[in-house]
């Protein structure tokens, strides 16, 4: 029955002359592509994600007591076995197991404003369907004790983990997180 509702729907928008919406890209013509700290091009799909400057929320404010996201997304991938895996540059690596702290903005994975379990992002959640960037900005956090939902950017600070083969397709991960003002 849904099918036979979606159909007509579409075609009443035939009929109506209705077109199909061109999408663009978000950066402007002739703007050349994102590069990595050494200079080098990115792979496509690589780097942070893109903080829009019609976003309603500000981006991140400049913090020392924090891990970089240029530090995070200034990885390579190959293709291992039919899978997409990330290679992570020895800085990358070197984090490994270490108490660090992060910032970034909070996708909720649980329903609720205290959350236990959330994704933290580098830019924000402009579409609850998209996600703001690839694997490599974004890291997975699980908190000792919730941590109150904001829209606005937050701190973590926990044992961070760089993840060769998470079945999600995650590469970071930080456990036993605590919110810093």
């Amino acid at each position: 029955m849904q099918t036979l509702f979606t159909g007509l729907w579409l075609s009443s928008l035939l009929v109506a002359g209705v077109s199909a919406q061109t999408l663009s890209s978000p950066l402007p013509p002739g703007t050349p592509p994102p590069a990595r700290a050494d200079g080098a091009a990115l792979p496509h799909g690589q780097g942070a994600g893109v903080h829009s400057p019609l976003s309603p929320f500000a981006p991140l404010p400049k913090r020392t007591d924090v891990v970089a996201w240029s530090t995070l997304t200034d990885i390579t991938t190959k293709v291992e076995q039919k899978r997409i895996v990330p290679v992570y540059p020895s800085p990358v690596a070197a984090l490994h197991q270490k108490t660090l702290r992060l910032q970034g903005f909070m996708m909720p994975l649980e329903p609720g404003e205290n959350q236990r379990h959330f994704l933290l992002a580098s830019v924000p959640l402009t579409c609850g369907f998209c996600t703001p960037g690839g694997p490599e900005s974004m890291v997975e956090v699980r908190t000792k004790t919730p941590v109150k939902y904001k829209l606005e950017a937050v701190v973590v600070e926990g044992t961070f983990h760089v993840l060769h083969n998470d079945p999600y397709g995650l590469y970071y991960r930080i456990t036993n997180a605590v919110g810093v003002p």
